[in-house]
């Protein structure tokens, strides 16, 4: 190549380079006019034009809720334990049959349990078992026994609050329908009662003889001996007759002496001397008799059918869900056997002291659902706690009058009140999916009812007089104070209403 041709070339190289270089030059200039600092733009910004802030009246429904959460489950749930302390046989208490599972109904006169063999009936009654019932016992449990064994159409004759005969054939009818055989007294007092029995008839037949031989003796000297002193009589008397025929004095005075010897001899010989002897012998033997008959009574009294303690349960109400069982069979009993509840759903919420106070029996409420399905409930009872301090399944849930959630005021020893919620008709789905569950229930304690205006409670204010005042803004901007009457305020809202106020009117809440 030419030197020409190279210096040519290059020179055309210097000149693009020296465009490139002053392009770019000019492009940076006019990037950095248009980027602007941060420091800049707030230096060169005017502030806005200031104006209140606002919203519009609504028509809404008002109300003031107490929100609670409660644990599900069945009504009056109670522990139910079998006495173990009076049992005949001895030994330990071992569960040997008719353990009931878990959602099981118990009725009355129902087997609860069988220990050692013997059944647990289940009766209705509000005083537990306190000791074993036998004949003579008397006092309030065995009025209760009795009522209930008349309310199972059990006869157990004339009613009253001693354990008698009647009583004891109606516990044997309740365990023959129940399917076991009733209570014994054990062979040692059956043995007692035959030997008692015995005892009376021997007395019976000695007192039998002693009368007999009374008798004997109160019917006088045998006919023999009656007929032998008449005969004496006459032979005197025919030999005073003779005498008195002859004639002789002195005959005649020995006949008649002989004739009164021989009436004085028939007196004798049919006189009847008091059995003394013999009365003491038949008192004596009554006396037997009456100890043998009194003896057969105890006797019979203490082979009388009772009723163990250890063999009935009394339950307030019946029938009753078994909702937990604690024994299984060949176990111990030790304890609760069972956990038993109504037969009605119910919701148990823990609530402070200030929120129960707002909720009466009958005021209806709504129970979310685990799956978010609202359930009609009802405020059934409101009692307050012995103790302070939530119950388990209420930690750190409270009422909220303002229709918050989870208020808890208070703490460990704060009064507290139980609120108990009914529960209507559920699907068997429901039920299954509410049982045992942790819910939340809404009561409402106040309500407007209906739709009513509403503002903000950060839109009223207060008057020189006193009044309530909201500040409407017109569209030209300007604003008046328009006095209104308030109603029902929750959730942050108040219920007003007065002239000059109508639904979409801004009001002001701020500036």
């Amino acid at each position: 190549m030419s030197e020409r041709s190279r210096a040519g070339r290059g020179g055309r190289t210097v000149a693009v380079v020296g465009v490139t270089a002053a392009l770019a030059l000019g492009a940076g200039l006019l990037a950095g006019r248009a980027v602007t600092s941060p420091a800049e733009a707030a230096a060169e910004a005017e502030p806005p034009a200031a104006g209140p802030i606002t919203v519009p009246v609504e028509r809404r429904v008002i109300s003031d809720d107490v929100v609670l959460r409660g644990d599900v489950r069945y009504d009056d749930p109670a522990p139910v334990a079998v006495e173990t302390g009076d049992r005949g046989e001895g030994g330990p208490a071992v569960v040997t049959g008719a353990v009931p599972e878990v959602g099981a109904t118990l009725e009355a006169g129902a087997v609860l349990l069988e220990v050692t063999g013997r059944p647990v009936l289940v009766l209705p009654g509000e005083l537990p078992v306190y000791r074993s019932l036998r004949a003579g016992s008397s006092g309030p449990d065995v009025v209760q026994l009795e009522e209930a064994l008349t309310a199972l159409g059990i006869d157990v004759g004339e009613p009253g609050d001693t354990y008698d005969s009647g009583t004891a054939a109606g516990v044997r009818a309740l365990f023959d329908r129940a399917g076991y055989a009733p209570p014994s007294a054990g062979e040692e007092m059956d043995a007692l009662v035959e030997d008692a029995e015995a005892a009376l008839e021997q007395t019976e037949a000695d007192l039998a003889a002693a009368r007999a031989a009374l008798q004997e003796a109160r019917s006088g000297p045998a006919e023999s001996t009656r007929v032998e002193a008449d005969n004496g009589v006459r032979e005197a008397e025919r030999q005073l007759a003779a005498a008195r025929e002859g004639g002789d004095a002195m005959a005649v005075a020995t006949a008649a002496d002989a004739l009164e010897l021989a009436r004085a001899q028939r007196r004798e010989a049919l006189a009847v001397p008091e059995p003394v002897a013999e009365q003491q012998a038949v008192a004596a033997a009554e006396d037997a008799r009456d100890g043998a008959q009194e003896a057969l009574v105890q006797a019979r009294d203490e082979a009388l059918t009772g009723l163990p303690a250890g063999e009935v349960v009394y339950l307030p109400s019946l029938p009753r869900r078994v909702d937990e069982v604690s024994v299984r069979r060949g176990g111990l009993v030790d304890g609760a056997v069972v956990q038993v509840s109504g037969a009605t759903l119910e919701v148990s919420a823990s609530a402070s002291t200030s929120d129960a106070a707002l909720l009466a029996p009958g005021m209806p409420a709504v129970l979310a659902g685990p799956d978010g399905e609202e359930v009609p409930v009802e405020v059934s009872a409101v009692t307050d706690d012995e103790a302070g301090g939530a119950p388990a399944g209420a930690e750190g849930e409270g009422g909220d009058s303002s229709g918050g959630e989870g208020s808890g005021e208070g703490g460990p020893g704060t009064a507290r009140s139980t609120v108990t919620f009914a529960v209507g008709a559920l699907t068997d789905e429901q039920l299954t999916a509410l049982q045992g569950q942790n819910v939340r229930v809404t009561v409402p304690v106040s309500s407007t009812g209906g739709e009513v205006l509403a503002v903000p409670l950060a839109a009223l204010t207060a008057g020189p007089g006193g009044e309530s005042r909201v500040e409407v803004a017109g569209d030209d901007g300007a604003t008046e104070l328009v006095v209104v009457e308030t109603g029902l305020a929750a959730d942050g809202y108040a219920e007003v209403s007065g002239p000059g106020l109508d639904e979409g009117d801004l009001v002001v809440v701020g500036r």
